[in-house]
């Protein structure tokens, strides 16, 4: 039986395993132009991107409260990633990137594509992963997931009971994610892989965060890989929400001695994600980070130009720019998490 470090190890060895000649000279002149902006103010980018977030769809089968896919509340077009469209893409650009998360918004099992596009990636020696809500985590899917070599797996398990697990989770069913995790479990020693990197991410709020104990005993006895937890997004947190837990090593907010809410993240004027990784909506927009889920700061389209073009162009080196001299007057910094993180 390998211990949890020693599991998290072996995750890091297959994520470096990843790393080819011309993907590594890519992470060091990422890094080296990262510092050089940081120190001198000016927006420099020698390579491509790490890593890549792109979306399998938009579409999901829960309504949690705080989320865009959820509350149906896009004001940008929805629908699925095409399989031919993220081959093309891929074909582009796996020489220097090594980390594929397919995942932005909505829930990736819903793309009857996805497994076929993760093997894809994985076929050109990519380090895949994803989240998913569980809830599609069937015999043949969890067999299909292991086959296609998928590298990591987060699944979102908010609660340890069905009462707490659905007060955030809003018509989820705890049972079928649980029997989801045993499946996928189930094949992995089947078909005797290491992979995936199995995760359970514990999106802590103020219902749910007496359970943080158990949720790490539930993780114990299905022998998931790893516990995360991950400090809730709230929009209108100034005034307090129900959502911000108690406890405040769990909260992405601090209270001020006024009685309001603040983020606890400065804001410093500089953001590793700009030099290391974008974002591809479904249907082929390029967006400068995960928080940006309604893609208001377009920086291109792939149906127009090439990966290349947008990641040089000037959209990008103005948007960098602009988080370089001011990061507090860009909308979608407001609620960034990078400092807040909780680990299990």
């Amino acid at each position: 039986m390998h211990t949890v470090a020693e599991l998290q190890i072996n995750d890091q060895i297959n994520l470096l395993s990843k790393l080819s000649f011309s993907r590594s000279t890519n992470a060091l002149k990422v890094i080296s132009s990262y510092f050089f902006s940081k120190l001198s103010g000016k927006s420099i980018h020698w390579g491509l991107p790490i890593s890549i977030a792109i979306e399998p769809t938009t579409s999901c089968n829960l309504r949690c409260p705080e989320c865009p896919s959820g509350k149906r509340e896009f004001t940008r077009p929805t629908g699925m990633l095409n399989s031919g469209f993220f081959k093309e893409t891929i074909d582009t650009i796996y020489k220097n990137v090594y980390y594929l998360t397919f995942y932005f918004q909505g829930e990736p099992y819903l793309n009857p594509d996805f497994l076929e596009m993760v093997a894809y990636a994985s076929g050109k020696k990519m380090y895949t992963g994803t989240s998913t809500n569980g809830h599609y985590l069937n015999d043949e899917n969890a067999r299909k997931t292991i086959e296609s070599g998928l590298d990591r797996l987060i699944i979102s398990i908010d609660g340890t009971t069905q009462e707490t697990y659905q007060s955030y989770r809003i018509g989820g069913n705890l049972e079928k994610v649980i029997e989801g995790t045993k499946n996928v479990i189930r094949w992995k020693r089947k078909l005797r892989s290491k992979t995936p990197h199995i995760i359970f991410q514990f999106l802590v709020v103020k219902p749910n965060e007496h359970q943080t104990k158990d949720i790490m005993q539930l993780a114990r006895d299905l022998e998931v890989e790893e516990v995360r937890f991950k400090t809730a997004q709230v929009y209108d947190y100034k005034h307090g929400h129900h959502l911000i837990p108690e406890n405040s090593r769990y909260s992405r907010y601090k209270k001020e001695k006024n009685g309001t809410f603040s983020i606890k993240n400065n804001l410093d004027n500089h953001c590793w994600r700009l030099w290391s990784s974008t974002v591809i909506t479904w249907d082929g927009l390029l967006v400068p980070c995960c928080f940006d889920k309604d893609a208001r700061h377009q920086m291109g389209d792939l149906k127009q130009a090439t990966f290349k073009q947008i990641w040089k162009d000037t959209a990008y080196h103005n948007f960098r720019s602009a988080v370089l001299r001011s990061r507090k007057e860009i909308d979608i910094c407001s609620n960034c998490s990078e400092g807040t993180k909780v680990w299990a």
